[in-house]
């Protein structure tokens, strides 16, 4: 790169790769997003290293897997590290939105930070003592108004809560919807600067986490659509391992995120969860567009590299789940696009696997800093470039026990083209899937006589994975690349 281009990484929270009506979504309504991937180009096998917020992210912005950065769950106390080399190298940094930064004001490198987390976290009774309240609730108490969360909700309409499988309609002014504003801000923010600096915008959407709650206008626009609905068998049912039905049985009897799950909701009830969930995707889009107007206006795309994604996917009903914490690729698959018109050629496209990770290394190499050696995050510029076909032979995804997936001590992915493998540490069972016979991973081959070699062989992949993955991270620089340095490539 000749100079710094200002760098822009577009982050929601649990978007689907089945999302993109570009990419094949033919029912979603993403015009902006269609044109990132009209425009530029598409990574449509990205799969995250952990199906849960916290570790995910902490993967992204440390180069490492959850094992070697020491981040498997929410809640555990973690912080960026490239970011401050960015703002080494002369870049001004600033976050609005979601991070998810534990403790959640720490600046994380970032020159500035405007921090709005989760939308339906409690401020109250449970989780009193992690109280934080954000620039969303401030925003909301200036208004004279509440939160809309899992306890408002259910006090207002048991009955109606208890069925809704956590999509309610945004009832209150558009304009406070979490999604609307971030976006805002963003804009806002936008107008205000005078650029005298390259600019590393991190922009972190809440949506389309849970609760499903787009505006009513939004939904109209999904009222018939015919969005694919799953069915979940009990052949498929019998054939999963013993934590995945104690996954289903918590988020049944407990009351996460504004939703009260059920075994087997009908075919309708999944059709109207997939119709909010897909209106609150819209929405984004819409910010994200209005966004890269002012953007193009300020003249920051005359230089730059706008990147977008997702920390994780939804299950949304698949496999019999709902939300994250499984190794289907209904969860670990996410949208991953790189937007940079002059240095990325319009309309490339590859199914080669990557990582969500591998946007940190990207980053750094468009920015002109040096990449760790030790790093596992691998660059996405040979494939972008075109000197590449692929930078991975396989994509693998780490999850540790918390308070929700309770099932499992541990368990770790590992996915190529053609097979999935998953580990339960200190459990009899696990998960197989020949991903060429079975996409959709319903007939799990884990117990299968016919499949136990192929399961044995993976399982040793595994394992040596493990093993010089944690050689390799032991073997960390002990201080922070500088500019200048050469570190790796």
């Amino acid at each position: 790169m000749n100079s710094q281009p200002n760098i822009i990484l577009i982050i929601t929270d649990q978007q689907r790769a089945d999302t993109i009506n570009a990419l094949g979504a033919s029912w979603m309504h993403t015009p902006n997003l269609d044109r990132m991937v009209r425009e530029g180009f598409a990574f449509t096998n990205c799969f995250v290293t952990s199906p849960v917020c916290v570790a995910s992210r902490a993967s992204l912005f440390t180069g490492m897997y959850p094992h070697a950065a020491g981040v498997f769950k929410n809640f555990q106390p973690w912080r960026p590290t490239w970011v401050q080399w960015l703002a080494s190298s002369g870049y001004h940094c600033v976050n609005i939105g979601k991070m998810h930064i534990n403790p959640y004001d720490d600046l994380g490198g970032f020159h500035q930070r405007f921090v709005v987390e989760n939308k339906d976290r409690p401020l109250f009774l449970d989780e009193h003592d992690r109280a934080f309240y954000d620039e969303w609730d401030k925003a909301l108490h200036a208004h004279k108004l509440k939160k809309p969360s899992r306890y408002t909700r259910s006090a207002a309409d048991l009955r109606a809560y208890k069925t809704a499988l956590g999509a309610f309609p945004w009832d209150l002014p558009d304009a406070l919807h979490s999604d609307n504003f971030i976006g805002d801000h963003v804009l806002w923010w936008l107008e205000e600067r005078k650029a005298t600096t390259p600019l590393f915008l991190q922009i972190g959407f809440p949506g389309p986490h849970p609760p499903y709650d787009p505006t009513p206008a939004h939904l109209k626009r999904y009222e018939n659509a015919d969005i694919p609905v799953p069915t979940f068998t009990e052949d498929e049912e019998a054939l999963q391992p013993r934590a995945q039905g104690v996954l289903r049985d918590n988020m049944i009897r407990n009351n996460f995120d504004s939703i009260a799950w059920q075994h087997r909701p009908s075919r309708e009830d999944l059709l109207r969860l997939r119709r909010h969930y897909a209106a609150n995707v819209t929405m984004i889009d819409e910010k994200l567009g209005e966004i890269m107007q002012v953007l193009e206006r300020k003249g920051y795309l005359d230089n730059a590299v706008v990147i977008f994604s997702s920390d994780h996917a939804d299950a949304l009903g698949d496999h019999g789940h709902i939300q994250k914490w499984t190794m289907y690729d209904t969860v670990e698959r996410v949208p991953l696009i790189a937007w940079a018109p002059g240095k990325i050629p319009a309309g490339g496209r590859s199914d080669s696997l990557v990582q969500l990770m591998d946007v940190a290394p990207t980053i750094l190499q468009s920015a002109g800093v040096p990449i760790p050696a030790n790093w596992e995050a691998r660059s996405l510029w040979p494939v972008l470039d075109g000197k590449a076909p692929s930078i991975r032979d396989a994509a693998y995804a780490e999850l540790a026990r918390d308070h929700i997936q309770t099932g499992a001590e541990y368990m770790v992915m590992r996915r190529d083209q053609d097979w999935k493998l998953v580990y339960y540490l200190g459990e009899p069972d696990g998960e197989l899937f020949d991903l060429k016979a079975d996409p959709g991973e319903t007939r799990n081959l884990w117990s299968s006589r016919d499949y136990a070699e192929k399961r044995t062989e993976l399982t040793h992949e595994l394992l040596v994975w493990s093993m010089r993955s944690s050689l390799n991270s032991r073997m960390a620089p002990s201080r922070a690349p500088q500019p200048g340095m050469q570190l790796g490539k």
